[in-house]
């Protein structure tokens, strides 16, 4: 079976080569999968995509009419593929569910504790032999209320984390989660969460419900100074209200790991560039209480043979005849 991996980087060589079975054959693309690019699939039975590949329908197209019968994602979320379009131009589309909810989950305290401790700021400070503590006063997490919205793996393990630093837990899903019940979170309305939570951490999927889950109305109702962390997908944030409610003060800090124009900028070196078309993004970079990160929440040795893992029993299970191992399907 021969698989064009898109988009792949040296540590996408290097775990998926160790990973890969005898009867898969792999060819690294360093092009991201897009319209113009998908050209370089034909001849290949299957490609292998990214987060921020484009799989939409004319791309679902133009890899069918190649003879590509399978789209793998090395990543949990799909919302860059059109699923209902796959079905019809008969693709198969598989991902890898999970792969180390922890990786991601312990990002997002990653940069709880930076922006709460000032931990860049004070980084730099030291660098220049300046030790003054004044504007770096933090809070103790102990006793604080912390908002999780979406408590699946991720939101599990992040539950875990919070409620060992001794922090009150609320939780916000479209069902209770027992494992997160008896960690001692409390599930409650959007509004209760909204209005009670120090800190308010997102790890839910992105779909047309919760696209722009916090935007301007959502924001208004947060209790002022909020700490805000998004590690799932950048399109929960309306990024324009974010950025007011920063200038406001009702967001007090702001970590993301995502951003909803990510795709322009992340995963590759722009620093020669030296500006970008994307004034919001800009914008975002001139608040010091601001933490961005680009999308290495996954990033782990771990995550990343796990991903290399269930993306070949994915790819060995369609070769098989018996069907990737985790397929993605339209629901309803």
């Amino acid at each position: 079976m021969r698989v064009a991996v898109f988009s792949a980087k040296d540590y996408d060589r290097r775990f998926l080569g160790a990973a890969r079975p005898a009867g898969i054959d792999l060819d690294f693309l360093e092009h991201r999968l897009t319209a113009r690019t998908a050209g370089l699939a034909r001849g290949f039975d299957a490609v292998c995509v990214f987060v921020e590949d484009d799989v939409s329908a004319p791309v679902l197209d133009a890899l069918a009419a190649g003879g590509i019968r399978l789209v793998v994602l090395r990543s949990a979320g799909y919302d860059n593929v059109d699923l209902a379009h796959a079905g019809v131009v008969g693709v198969t589309v598989a991902r890898v569910p999970a792969y180390s909810p922890h990786a991601v989950a312990e990002h997002a305290v990653a940069l709880i504790l930076a922006l709460n401790r000032h931990l860049c700021r004070a980084y730099n400070r030291v660098r220049e032999y300046n030790f003054a503590l004044t504007g770096l006063l933090g809070f103790d997490l102990h006793g604080r209320t912390v908002g999780v919205v979406g408590t699946g793996e991720i939101g599990t393990v992040f539950t875990r984390i919070m409620t060992g630093f001794g922090c009150r837990v609320l939780a916000h899903d479209i069902r209770v989660n027992p494992v997160c019940a008896e960690l001692g979170a409390e599930y409650v309305d959007l509004d209760r969460l909204l209005a009670d939570a120090d800190i308010i951490s997102l790890h839910c999927p992105l779909t047309q419900d919760t696209h722009h889950f916090l935007d301007s109305a959502a924001l208004a109702r947060t209790k002022p100074g909020v700490m805000v962390i998004n590690t799932s997908r950048g399109g929960l944030l309306d990024t324009g209200a974010v950025v007011a409610a920063l200038k406001k003060g009702r967001i007090g800090a702001l970590g993301i790991d995502v951003y909803e124009e990510e795709s322009a900028l992340f995963f590759e070196d722009r620093s020669e560039h030296g500006a970008f078309d994307d004034d919001v993004f800009a914008r975002l970079l001139t608040f010091p209480n601001v933490l961005v990160t680009g999308h290495q929440g996954f990033f782990t040795v771990d995550a990343l043979t796990r991903i290399a893992e269930v993306t070949m029993a994915n790819l060995s299970g369609f070769a098989a005849g018996t069907g990737p191992v985790h397929p993605v399907t339209l629901v309803g």
